[in-house]
């Protein structure tokens, strides 16, 4: 495993809310595009060229699945795109101390700073065991 592999093991003790992450960026490639669509999101817009040149007011609309996530506007072969996330709140658990709840705002964006999506997870946690935080206290 490569250094930039390993995955540092962050607990939400380690977090602060206004924390910001970036990730790489990555060129979306028309047969990726395509492969993924086929197989996740096989709507026709996606996977039709001329069918998707008619779709444009509704694909460049507000298209969402799930709690919150968006796509405010469309991602083409050729982009490259990348993801910014901030912390928006941290919480422990009240029933149970172990776990936090962390909520986050990723906005992928394009290599003109577009937002192609907007993701708004919250994600159950595991706070850093007792053990430790007595070991680094």
């Amino acid at each position: 495993m490569t250094d930039d592999a390993q995955a540092v093991k962050l607990y939400p003790d380690d977090l602060e809310a206004g924390q910001r992450f970036t990730s790489p960026s990555h060129v979306m490639e028309l047969d990726e595009i395509r492969e993924f669509a086929g197989r996740y999101d096989p709507q026709f817009f996606h996977l039709d060229d001329e069918l998707a040149r008619d779709s444009l007011p509704l694909a460049g609309g507000l298209i969402g699945a799930g709690g919150e996530i968006s796509w405010p506007r469309a991602t083409w072969p050729g982009d490259r795109i990348h993801v910014e996330s901030e912390i928006v709140t941290i919480a422990q658990s009240r029933s149970k101390p172990e776990r936090g709840l962390v909520t986050f705002r990723s906005e992928t964006l394009n290599q003109d700073g577009e937002i192609v999506q907007v993701f708004t997870p919250k994600i159950v946690s595991w706070r850093r065991p007792v053990i430790e935080l007595r070991k680094n206290a």
